[in-house]
């Protein structure tokens, strides 16, 4: 009784100190849009909204310190269901899912491209993940004690290689999912600063840094518990404002269906556009021309280096403004330096203008259930709708299965006090991310009637100034040119990025520029708690299951904890590093941890947990083999992996269509039959059960 009385009163108090943060949050947003009326520029509205919050973060993640290793591997497995599915939602909203997932569905539709799968399929995968999570994973794990996923495949299996294996796998899908996210971090930073992308990264990182590596899981824990709340209100309150504006009802998720219907009149009447048909002409001249570049890459590359030469000649002779001479300058001093930097350049420039070279923009039709026509009469419709569904699936099944062995997300269960905590704030986990997720289809549907029905038709000379600031942080969020030279915009003559839809619906919809702040703090604290996770389960395999273990030294758990810390600071600049290369959008990068996630662990794990049968041979044969499939398809579609291997240990082409960044479909039904197969064959008797029977 007296310990019952002592949750009860532990929780009020939580309670309470929710409540009082919501208010002061809302407060906050309340004075800043008052400040805003009152004349406070934007420059400062953004730099105000990234350090306060940063800081706020920043206090509960030194607040929360500690050196204690229950409490920072575990946060002392004493959090509440409630708050801890509401940090679990806040570790899943990572900037994937708040400042992509929308994006995908705005140039997606509901189907995916006929070479980009995506559309409903990520809420789809997500969402069901959790279900898997609920049913097969974390209610075992928890009953367990451990305190990371490595430790499970070191109790089931026994030995050094499933232990090793598990850590190397959590790091390689952690730190790719954690790259996605500072270059998050770094995008709405400089944005909302205005400094330089490479500056917002490191601006961000620290705010994460304060947060995980003073306190571990305790700090986080509570720094994601209010992430959660900004998050919410930043992607609640624009969209229910657009909802508003558009249909004089604030419940997106149950009005904007009606758009659909309108979004679709609008695509007809673009398709029959003659504007429209001249600028899809211009895109593919220029195609063509870019092609006959490629034939003769370096006869090519010379001929546009004397031509930017001679017109800067001429530039000077005739006296020409300075700023003419100077972006004459600066566009051959941005030409390819050499042959394959520019075969590099032209390829990818090509790849766009083919794209564009289509009506509406390359986009497929918004309400589309899969690319092409499955009813249509010819050939080549029948195939490309079967391909777009066989994409789709496969994608929804990679996400799906992926959740379920994401190693930051499992984490979040071995913090709950027991194994019906654990099912429970998993419930939890569904209902805050729902809260969310049934949004995101509405914003991007309201977003496209917006920028159809106001922006297209519109003159270039009035476009707002948000169109090139974006722009200047990077050219790939969002392009504009007036191909046809008419001084209307058509929508073939403007393109966003998938990472730009969320953050700029404020500008899109004429709202006040705190709510873009506001987006923009949400869009940050989904990047900071996702990072948070990921950089703490990558220093925790690297110290605990490897080095500590592979070593043989002995550490105190303090000194664990000591080398943990470092290592997170290690991970973190070195993720900072590669985030300032821009190597992709976020989306592909997100999506690629999720097929190596679970070909890695999902099968081993879950015969590991439910057949006793499962051989440590089994689940090691098992990991690597679907570990290995998944990394070999993903690698081989990539560039330079194709420039520096020979093409016969590549694979050529693609498996049944299958796009790369849904490798996992191969892997794991690869690593389920290995490990089950190497397991028959090992098999030297009955294997006591780990997990207790009661489950």
């Amino acid at each position: 009784m007296p310990e019952r009385q002592e949750r009860r009163a532990y929780l009020s108090r939580l309670n309470r100190a929710l409540a009082l943060y919501v208010l002061g949050l809302l407060a906050f947003i309340g004075a800043m849009a008052w400040a805003e009326q009152r004349g406070l520029s934007r420059q400062w509205i953004g730099p105000i909204f990234l350090f306060l919050t940063v800081m706020a973060y920043a206090g509960i993640g030194v607040y929360g310190r500690t050196t204690d290793p229950d409490e920072y591997y575990v946060a002392g497995r004493r959090i509440p269901p409630i708050y801890n599915g509401m940090a679990a939602a806040s570790d899943w909203m990572s900037a994937a899912s708040f400042i992509s997932l929308s994006g995908a569905l705005y140039l997606q539709g509901y189907s995916g491209m006929p070479g980009q799968p995506g559309g409903l399929a990520y809420l789809l995968g997500w969402t069901g993940g959790f279900v898997l999570v609920a049913m097969l994973i974390a209610p075992h794990l928890r009953a367990m004690n451990l305190y990371t996923i490595p430790d499970f495949f070191q109790v089931r299996f026994g030995g050094r290689w499933p232990r090793v294996i598990a850590a190397l796998s959590a790091v390689l899908c952690s730190f790719t999912y954690v790259v996605a996210q500072i270059y998050a971090v770094g995008l709405i930073a400089s944005r909302l600063t205005g400094v330089q992308f490479e500056i917002g990264i490191m601006l961000g990182l620290g705010g994460v840094l304060l947060c995980s590596f003073l306190g571990g899981m305790r700090a986080i824990t509570w720094t994601q518990v209010a992430q959660y709340m900004v998050i919410l209100l930043a992607f609640l309150i624009p969209v229910s404002w657009l909802a508003y504006k558009q249909l004089g009802n604030p419940a997106a998720p149950l009005v904007a269906g009606a758009q659909i219907d309108k979004i679709a009149q609008l695509e007809e009447r673009l398709l029959a556009d003659r504007a429209e048909h001249e600028v899809v002409a211009i895109y593919a001249h220029r195609a063509r021309e870019l092609q006959r570049r490629l034939a003769d890459v370096p006869a090519a590359l010379e001929h546009e280096r004397r031509a930017a030469s001679q017109r800067i000649q001429r530039l000077r002779e005739r006296n020409a403004d300075v700023g003419l001479i100077v972006a004459a300058s600066r566009e051959l001093a941005t030409m390819p330096r050499d042959e394959a930097s520019a075969r590099e350049r032209w390829t990818r420039e090509l790849q766009s203008l083919n794209e564009r070279a289509h009506l509406l923009g390359g986009l497929p039709r918004h309400g589309q259930a899969f690319a092409g026509e499955a009813n249509a009469d010819g050939a080549r419709a029948r195939a490309e709708a079967e391909l777009s569904r066989r994409n789709f699936l496969a994608l929804m099944f990679c996400l799906m299965v992926g959740t379920a062995g994401l190693p930051h997300l499992l984490t979040r269960y071995y913090t709950v006090p027991s194994v019906a905590a654990a099912r429970t704030s998993v419930a939890w986990s569904l209902v805050f991310i729902a809260l969310l997720y049934l949004s995101a289809p509405a914003l991007a549907a309201l977003v496209k009637f917006e920028v159809m029905n106001n922006l297209v038709g519109s003159r270039f000379d009035q476009l707002p100034n948000w169109l090139a600031q974006w722009a200047h942080v990077d050219a790939a969020l969002v392009s504009f040119e007036d191909v046809n030279g008419d001084g209307i915009v058509q929508f073939g003559e403007i393109r966003f990025g998938a990472d730009l839809i969320v953050l700029a619906t404020p500008e899109i919809g004429g709202m006040p520029y705190v709510i873009s702040g506001l987006v923009a703090a949400g869009g940050l604290a989904a990047a900071l708690s996702t990072a948070d996770g990921l950089l703490l389960t990558i220093s925790n395999a690297l110290v605990r299951d490897l080095y500590v273990q592979e070593s043989g030294r002995r550490a105190s758990p303090e000194q664990r904890v000591i080398l943990t810390k470092f290592t997170l600071l290690t991970v973190a600049l070195s993720a900072a590093f590669v985030a300032s290369l821009k190597p992709s959008e976020i989306l592909p990068m997100v999506s690629a941890s999720f097929s190596i996630a679970a070909a890695a662990f999902v099968p081993a794990m879950v015969l590991g947990i439910f057949w006793r049968g499962t051989t440590r041979a089994g689940a090691v044969a098992g990991m690597l083999a679907g570990l290995g499939v998944t990394l070999h398809y993903l690698l081989s579609q990539v560039d330079l992996v194709r420039e520096l291997v020979p093409q016969a240990l590549l694979v050529n082409g693609l498996w049944w269509g299958i796009q790369p960044i849904s490798a996992g479909v191969f892997g794991v039904p690869v690593g389920l039959a290995v490990a089950w197969l190497v397991s028959l064959a090992t098999r030297p008797g009955r294997v006591p059960r780990v997990v207790p029977d009661g489950l």
